[in-house]
């Protein structure tokens, strides 16, 4: 695993075939441009599929959900993918409450996440 601190809270922590892994630190101060850091990490490395490894992430202010939007819209026009792994049950909770589960679904791990199915269900 390569690990190499790109961006304030942003860690690289993988690249496959195809698949970029980055693991979110919480720091919610550093979000308001956090769709924009994502995109420009991505075009870094000629990839539009993303996993974001969201296990630290305790809770989804307002702010992280709007930037997680705005990157999944940028992502599915240049028909990529975002998935999401590692969310606790708040954090699906928040998912599920803004209607934003389906497009955006949480996997248990990064393997699952990239082969696209057996998405975690909420508790």
């Amino acid at each position: 695993m390569t690990k190499l601190r790109d961006i304030a809270e942003l860690e690289i922590v993988d690249r496959g075939p195809g698949w970029l892994f980055v693991r979110l630190h919480p720091d919610h101060e550093q979000m308001n441009d956090l769709a924009d850091r994502l995109w420009t990490l991505m075009n870094k490395h000629f990839i539009h599929r993303l996993v974001l490894e969201m296990d630290e992430v305790v809770f989804l202010p307002s702010q992280l959900i709007g930037q997680l939007v705005m990157l999944q819209k940028r992502v599915l026009q240049h028909e990529g993918s975002l998935r999401l792994c590692g969310l606790s049950p708040s954090c699906v909770d928040a998912l599920h409450v803004c209607r934003l589960d389906q497009a955006m679904p949480n996997f248990a791990c990064r393997e699952d996440a990239v082969r696209g199915y057996n998405a975690a269900k909420p508790r």
